[in-house]
């Protein structure tokens, strides 16, 4: 699962971590009895947000003869359970437990089937969820009363972790497989998706119609879905596979353009896992108010709405794309090899992580992969609340905790690390050993660690002890002293954290601009050394030049030593490093600036390019004067609609009057990146200029960037026409703010909706905050929040205290109110 909001929200933790010695261990669930097949016929109430329905359960004794079962059952009303629909059975249902006792003794091998009929009511489930899921409810009915005419109702499920069990009775363990058959009775208008292929579709009497669809592979309880609603439903395909992209009528003629990578992505991963896609189909289904980024449901993946995106986002890039390699990887690391706890999330999530990195590197070359893997490693270290989990850890407080930048962030970037020192063929080929040895089953990190031993001959106990195992990365000071008569540099390693690591190096050497490269191994011990020879005096010394290592690195190079690196040194890495480097000294430093600008129109890579004119310092006197120019012809020529916006922004910054003809065509660009920082610059000269711009944009949905354009220039004219659409995205434009100025923008339109009769935006404000208060509470951004709901309170409360005011008013202080209590 992509935890979508997790992530964007980590960076701004500062949570102190709590001690794990004190928890209880976590380990595999015990098993007594197996799942083997599971068959379910469900029905709705929609308006009452309840599920009708009817399970068969199929399972036998693990092991150990047994004459009863327990079942996951949460917010259920039970009426029936016999023994395969014939004989009552006695049962006690208790704390979201289904105790049954059996007709009989049954031994290993003799199957048995429950027949169980319920109502799930999902409204009376009360369960921590991940992330930013206050309740896991586990079936979710959106606008089921249709009381939002801008929202379609729809209806779907997200099991994990242990939320299956929301809507059809189940032991609710990862380590648990089953087979799976549906029959899903909804009115006749809407779509239904689940896992397998949908078999049958039958019309009723009564205006419904009922779909079957079958699964006839093992997958986990918490892999089930059902998806239900008015959709398009594009048809794709990778060979004879099945490949449907399930989206809203409105963006049916971009379904391809969001999705369209996907039978490639299937094609890329069969071949280097050297394991063909497992399963019978694959669709993917985009859902209203999603309680995560999106989710691997097996053979039908559900992504959040803001997968959807219309042309204007797609020129500049798709902003999904690493989304939807992951959920598809998935299918291989997750619902094929499935992890038998939580506390080995690592075997799922890690994978899925790198597999972002690995589409990258596939389609568009390795500087794109090592861009992403820097952003994860950011991700992993910011704050320091992380360093001191294990990847694999047995005690934690709940596991929705799991789900962090341990799991993914650091597991991915440790996978890239073994990845460089066992080699790509020994890596890929053990990687297609663990799913051959693990389909269809329950695993944990050392089957990994097995099949990798298996296939390289290395012993990888050190590794995965230190990485897996262990907690931390090594925080590296570096020295370096030379020695011209032995001709050699003497390099010192210094680790400053604890515990010590050992880990192989790379060093480059560079003399004459061409770079040796040395392969060391550092001991965990406090400091290492090592001499390594020359000819001439190295121009550079470049330890750890391709970032493998996860790593804190101190290094003492100089100005002309960074100049060099960027203009020698290919790694991406390298570059980046020295373009954060020499802007520190852009103003003080002629050369320095120089090869900034040089980065900014040349680097071969888009990505480094805008980050070197990010990095300009545009309103200082010199800076500007030799940039302008650069940058006009930047915004003009790139090839890359992301690097002209970038020049845009700057070139707003350094003269808006003087380039307003060229903002004014950047204004007519496709690129909605463009057509946003054209908006801005404009809006900062002439505010009727801007709002004309954005007047003639009819894009409900275009993007943070473009958003927050439009909501600074509607607040600059006093325009309350787009307060909904600015309303929401106000909570993620709030956090994603660059400055302060900017919140304070964000913080104008807030006062206007809540100093106003503005119902539906109010909703959508409190809405989105009731949404993330649970994650924002892990955090310290949870006390902002309140304050933000109870000022809000308090001006609504003035608005509406007027003698003119109306019960429309009254109405959003009590919605407030309602928003405040849950919080509470």
């Amino acid at each position: 699962m992509k935890k979508g909001i997790l992530f964007l929200f980590f960076l701004l933790a500062f949570s102190l971590f709590r001690a794990q010695e004190n928890l209880d261990y976590r380990g595999s669930s015990t098993i007594i009895n197996d799942l083997v097949h599971t068959k379910l016929k469900v029905s709705f109430d929609i308006p009452n947000e309840k599920l009708l329905g009817e399970a068969w359960i199929t399972l036998k004794p693990h092991f150990y003869p047994t004459d009863s079962l327990t079942l996951d059952a949460k917010g259920m009303a039970i009426s029936a359970v016999t023994l395969n629909g014939g004989k009552d059975l006695a049962y006690n249902y208790k704390n979201s437990k289904l105790k049954i006792n059996l007709d009989r003794v049954y031994k290993k091998n003799e199957s048995y089937t429950i027949y169980i009929k319920y109502v799930a009511i999902p409204a009376t489930v009360s369960q921590k969820g991940s992330a930013a899921i206050q309740d896991a409810k586990g079936l979710y009915f959106i606008n089921p009363r249709g009381e939002d005419s801008d929202k379609p109702t729809q209806i779907w499920t997200q099991g994990e972790t242990e939320s299956g069990s929301c809507w059809f009775p189940t032991i609710d363990k990862p380590n648990q497989k089953t087979s799976q058959e549906i029959y899903i009775t909804v009115p006749d208008k809407y779509v239904t998706l689940s896992n397998g292929l949908l078999k049958t579709q039958t019309k009723n009497p009564d205006g419904t119609r009922t779909d079957y669809w079958k699964f006839d592979k093992k997958h986990a309880p918490y892999l089930f879905f059902m998806g239900i609603g008015e959709f398009a439903v594009v048809k794709d395909k990778w060979k004879n596979i099945l490949v449907d992209y399930y989206v809203e009528k409105e963006y049916e003629p971009y379904a391809r353009q969001i999705f369209g990578d996907t039978p490639a992505m299937i094609e890329f991963f069969s071949n280097v896992l050297q394991y063909p896609y497992p399963w019978e189909k694959y669709s993917q289904m985009v859902g209203r108010d999603f309680v995560s980024g999106a989710m691997e449901n097996t053979t039908c993946t559900l992504h959040g709405e803001i997968a959807q995106q219309k042309p204007g986002q797609l020129t500049d890039e798709n902003q999904w794309e690493s989304v939807i390699a992951h959920e598809l990887f998935h299918h291989w690391f997750g619902d094929l090899a499935t992890t038998e706890s939580w506390s080995n999330l690592s075997v799922n999530e890690s994978f899925a992580n790198y597999s972002e990195y690995l589409w990258f590197e596939h389609k568009y070359g390795k500087d794109k992969a090592e861009e992403h893997r820097e952003g994860e490693k950011e991700g992993y270290l910011y704050g320091g609340e992380n360093f001191a989990k294990d990847l694999i850890r047995f005690q934690y407080e709940d596991k929705e905790d799991m789900f962090d930048a341990v799991s993914y962030n650091k597991g991915g970037l440790i996978l890239h690390m073994l990845r460089n020192y066992l080699g790509d063929d020994a890596f890929f080929t053990g990687m297609g050993l663990y799913l051959k040895t693990n389909e269809y089953k329950a695993t944990e990190a050392h089957h990994l660690r097995l099949a990798w031993e298996e296939i390289s001959g290395k012993d990888l106990n050190v590794f995965f002890n230190q990485w897996y195992f262990g907690n931390g990365h090594p925080q590296l000071e570096i020295s370096y002293a030379y020695d011209n008569a032995k001709k050699s540099v003497l390099v010192t390693l210094t680790q400053t954290q604890d515990p010590k690591f050992q880990f192989p190096l790379d060093i480059d050497v560079y003399e004459n601009g061409k770079a040796t490269r040395h392969q060391v191994w550092a001991k965990a011990t406090e400091t290492n050394t090592f001499e390594l020879p020359y000819k001439t005096k190295p121009q550079l010394v470049n330890v750890n030049p391709d970032n493998v290592l996860l790593s804190e690195i101190t290094d003492d190079k100089t100005t002309e030593q960074y100049i060099f690196q960027y203009k020698n040194a290919p790694e991406y890495h390298s570059r980046r490093e020295a373009i954060e480097k020499l802007a520190e000294v852009q103003t003080s430093n002629a050369q320095a600036l120089e090869t900034l600008l040089q980065a900014s129109s040349s680097d071969k890579f888009e990505g480094l390019r805008i980050l070197a004119i990010s990095k300009l310092e545009a309103a200082h006197s010199s800076v500007k004067q030799k940039s302008a120019p650069v940058l006009e012809k930047i915004a003009g020529s790139d090839p890359k609609t992301l690097v002209q916006a970038e020049a845009i922004k700057q070139l707003g910054k350094i003269d808006p009057a003087k380039y307003t003809d060229l903002f004014k065509i950047a204004a007519n660009s496709p690129s909605y990146a463009v057509k946003a920082a054209a908006i801005l610059a404009i809006l900062s000269v002439d505010k009727s200029a801007a709002a004309e711009i954005v007047n003639k944009i009819d894009d409900k949905q275009p993007g943070r960037e473009l958003t927050a354009a439009i909501a600074k220039t509607a607040i600059a004219n006093k325009d309350t026409s787009k307060l909904e659409l600015i309303s929401k995205n106000f909570l993620n434009m709030l956090l994603r703010a660059q400055s302060q100025e900017e919140a304070n923008t964000y913080f104008e339109v807030l006062q206007t909706i809540m100093k106003g009769d503005y119902f539906k935006e109010t909703k959508n404000i409190v809405d989105s905050i009731v949404k993330i208060y649970p994650q924002a509470k892990k955090y310290n951004y949870g006390e902002m929040l309140m304050q933000i709901m109870q000022e809000s309170l308090y001006m609504k409360q003035q608005a509406s205290g007027s003698s003119s005011s109306g019960q429309s008013l009254k109405d959003q202080v009590q919605y407030i109110s309602e928003g405040i209590a849950k919080m509470e």
